[in-house]
C-alpha cells in the first residue's frame, strides 16, 4: 500500500488530516491486512486522542475490523460470504459483479476506531482489512485522523 503522492498528510487548522494510500490487489477476493499502515498513520499524526475514519470510496471493496491472529480466518470469510452472495447469473443486477456488490455492503464502506494515547485502540487479536470482492485493482483508500 502506499500513500500517494502530494497527497500526504494535510492538516487542517484544527490538527485534523487527511490521507489517500493506494492498496494495489492481485486476487478477485483479497483480504489485505492493513493494521500496520493505518497505525504509522496514527502514530505520526501526532494526534493523542481521537478518531481514525477509514473509508473505502468504492462499491465492490469494504474495510473490515476482524481477527488478524491466524490466517486461516480470511479463508473462512471469504467461503462464507460466497455462500451469502455467490457469484452468479441469476442476479437482477447482472454486470457480472453482482456478489461483489452484495458482499461490500454486507462488511461496510467505512470502520472507526479510536485513538488513546497516539496509538489505535484494537483488541488484542484485532486488524484492519481492505477486503477486495472485484480484483485485481488499484484501488483507494482515505483515512481521516480527528484530535479531540
Amino acid at each position: 500500500m502506499l500513500e500517494q503522492t502530494g497527497r500526504a498528510a494535510a492538516p487542517e487548522k484544527s490538527g485534523n488530516q487527511h490521507h489517500a494510500l493506494q492498496v494495489e490487489t492481485r486476487l478477485r477476493v483479497e483480504l489485505k491486512d492493513i493494521t500496520s499502515q493505518v497505525a504509522r498513520l496514527v502514530e505520526r499524526s501526532g494526534i493523542e486522542s481521537g478518531q481514525c475514519h477509514i473509508f473505502v470510496p468504492h462499491t465492490t471493496a469494504a474495510i473490515l475490523i476482524n481477527e488478524n491472529h491466524d490466517p486461516a480466518l480470511r479463508n473462512d470469510i471469504e467461503n462464507f460470504l460466497k455462500k451469502l452472495a455467490p457469484a452468479s447469473p441469476d442476479y437482477q443486477h447482472n454486470d457480472g459483479n453482482c456478489d461483489a456488490h452484495l458482499k461490500a455492503a454486507l462488511i461496510g464502506a467505512s470502520k472507526t476506531l479510536l485513538i488513546e494515547h497516539g496509538q489505535l485502540v484494537l483488541g488484542r487479536w484485532q486488524g484492519i482489512y481492505f477486503c477486495e470482492f472485484d480484483g485485481p485493482r488499484q484501488r483507494n483508500l482515505r483515512v481521516k485522523i480527528v484530535a479531540d
